[in-house]
């Protein structure tokens, strides 16, 4: 339990954090799994339209520091190959 006043005021800021960037992933794997589904349908240019779309997403997501930089690289790779090998 927080004592000092510091420590309170911390706690509060960690909650209205966790609050932030639990909506930020949770925005990011929605754009993410409209391209799991377009890639699921078969559609090329819908599923390179939706990972266009993700891309910046996932990139904001990482400046906003809710991802690592290098994990959203990978998926944004990932996502690409498998867009691509649809064709």
């Amino acid at each position: 339990m927080a004592n000092t006043p510091q420590s309170k005021k911390r706690a509060r800021q960690n909650e209205t954090r966790f609050a932030i960037n639990k909506a930020r992933r949770s925005r990011i794997r929605t754009f993410l799994r409209k391209v799991e589904e377009a890639i699921a349908s078969g559609d090329q240019a819908v599923a390179m339209a939706a990972l266009r779309a993700a891309e910046p997403e996932l990139m904001r997501g990482v400046s906003k520091g809710v991802f690592h930089k290098n994990t959203a690289s990978r998926k944004i790779s990932r996502l690409a190959s498998r867009v691509k090998a649809i064709a």
